[in-house]
C-alpha cells in the first residue's frame, strides 16, 4: 500500500506542512508514500501531478491524504496513478458520491436535517429560492454549497432565522455566493436548523459549537472515532456507534468519514458524509492511533 500527499508547493520534494504529522506517523509504521503536485492536477496537468512517481510492475493499493478536489480532478488523479500502478481506494463514482452532499442523501435522509438544494453557478432568482425553501415554513435554516459552508462566518454567510424571511434569505445566501467566490462547489443546499448539544462558542468566529464527532470507516466498519472540534468540554460523551452501522454498510464507498451529533433530545443524528481521503484529521486525533487503526482493519 501507498499513501499519497501533496508536496509543498514551495519545496516539491517534501509533504505539505498540513500533512507533515500524518508523514511522520506513517514513517514510524513503516509505511509508505508518494508526493504530487497538487497546483499541477487542479491546473489539468495530471501527469505532470504525478510525474515524480515511478511505475510500479504491479498494482498496488493507494489512500490519496490530501486537499479537497473537484470531482474531474479526483478522476484525473485516480487514472493517472492507476497508469502508475497505484489503484485509490475509492473510485471517482465513490468520491463523488461523499464528497458532494446530494448524491448520499438518500443514505443518510431518514436520520439527518431536512434538505433541499439546486445547482448553480452564481445568483439564483429570489422567487426560485422561496419555492425551494417553502417546505421549511418558518423554520431556521443553514446554506452551504454542495462540498462547504461557511460556518465561521455564521451569523453574516451560514445561517438564516427564518427560511420565510425573504430579506435574511437573500441577505446570507448572497454574502455566501460572495465569498465562496470561483471556489463555489456546484450549487446551494439549505438545511433544517437543528439544536444540537451546545459545547461551546468558537473562540475565533464565534460560531456556536456542538458536541460533534467524526467517526472513520472502512469497507463499512468503525475504524476510529474523534471529537470533532479541539475547543469546548466533551464531558465524556461518545456516540453510538453501532447504530450508524447500517447507514455506513449503503453508503457506495470503501472509505469515508461520518460527522454525527446529539440533539438536545438525545437523540444522534448524522451531519454529513466525506470522503475519507480528504477529510482531515481533527486536532484531538492521534494520528498513529489513526493509521495504525488504518491498517489493521485493511490487512483483515
Amino acid at each position: 500500500m501507498k499513501l499519497i500527499f501533496c508536496s509543498d508547493p514551495l519545496q516539491i520534494r517534501a509533504p505539505d506542512l498540513l500533512y507533515q504529522d500524518e508523514v511522520s506517523a506513517i514513517k514510524s509504521l513503516g509505511l509508505e508514500y508518494e508526493l504530487i503536485n497538487y497546483e499541477a492536477l487542479v491546473d489539468d496537468h495530471p501527469l505532470k501531478a504525478v510525474s515524480r512517481i515511478k511505475s510500479l510492475n504491479s498494482c498496488t493499493l493507494g489512500i490519496y491524504r490530501g486537499w479537497m478536489l473537484p470531482p474531474r480532478s479526483y478522476q484525473q488523479l485516480f487514472e493517472a496513478l492507476v497508469d502508475q500502478g497505484i489503484h485509490l481506494i475509492n473510485d471517482p463514482d465513490a468520491y463523488k458520491h461523499c464528497h458532494y452532499f446530494p448524491e448520499s442523501y438518500s443514505v443518510i435522509e431518514s436520520c439527518t436535517p431536512k434538505s433541499v438544494w439546486t445547482k448553480t453557478i452564481g445568483d439564483i432568482a429570489t422567487q426560485e429560492l422561496m419555492e425551494l425553501l417553502h417546505l421549511f415554513n418558518s423554520q431556521p435554516i443553514v446554506v452551504k454549497d454542495f462540498v462547504k459552508s461557511r460556518k465561521h462566518e455564521w451569523q453574516e454567510a451560514c445561517y438564516i432565522p427564518s427560511a420565510s424571511d425573504i430579506s435574511s434569505v437573500e441577505r446570507v445566501v448572497r454574502r455566501f455566493i460572495e465569498l465562496q467566490g470561483n471556489q463555489l462547489s456546484e450549487g446551494l443546499v439549505f438545511r433544517e436548523f437543528i439544536e444540537f448539544e451546545r459545547l461551546t462558542q468558537h473562540s475565533k468566529s464565534g460560531m456556536p459549537l456542538t458536541k460533534e464527532f467524526r467517526i472513520f470507516f472502512l469497507d463499512g466498519e468503525p475504524i476510529y472515532t474523534v471529537e470533532y472540534w479541539e475547543e469546548g468540554n466533551y464531558q465524556g460523551i461518545t456516540p453510538p456507534i453501532d447504530q450508524f452501522r447500517q447507514i455506513a454498510k449503503s453508503v457506495q464507498s470503501r472509505f469515508f468519514t461520518m460527522d454525527v451529533a446529539k440533539k438536545l433530545d438525545g437523540e444522534w443524528m448524522i451531519i454529513e458524509l466525506g470522503d475519507g481521503q480528504v477529510a482531515g484529521l481533527p486536532e484531538k486525533a492521534d494520528v498513529l492511533s489513526f493509521y495504525q487503526m488504518l491498517i489493521n482493519h485493511l490487512a483483515k
